[in-house]
């Protein structure tokens, strides 16, 4: 089974820049496609980027196009998320999964705060 640990949240500025990374332990994910997903207070959990299993296809969701970028490196099972122009409504807590989601590997995700 994977364990999926999230970390690099945390709180500030609009316009400011955070990094976000998902280290999986258990077993390798270097097979499968990998994603964020997000949840915000009040709001239904939502897709925000994925990555293919061998890291050259992306998908991101609309409202994080040009600011938002995923990586992974298959070596130490990481999977990143470089997250710029950060704003406001970016405020969630974020999770890493498989993509599609598996709920199984649900992490306890890592706090994401954007306020000035």
């Amino acid at each position: 089974q994977v364990q999926l640990v999230e970390s690099g949240g945390g709180l500030v500025q609009p316009g400011g820049s955070l990094r976000l990374s998902c280290a999986a332990s258990g077993r390798t994910f270097s097979t499968y496609a990998m994603g964020w997903f997000r949840h915000a207070p009040g709001k239904e959990r939502e897709f925000v980027e994925s990555i293919s299993w061998i890291g050259a296809i992306t998908n991101y969701a609309d409202s994080v196009k040009g600011r938002f970028t995923i990586t992974k490196n298959n070596d130490v099972n990481t999977v990143y998320l470089q997250m710029n122009n950060l704003k406001p409504e970016d405020t969630a807590v974020y999770y890493c999964n498989r993509h599609p989601p598996y709920n199984k590997w649900w992490g306890q995700g890592t706090q994401v705060t954007v306020s000035s």
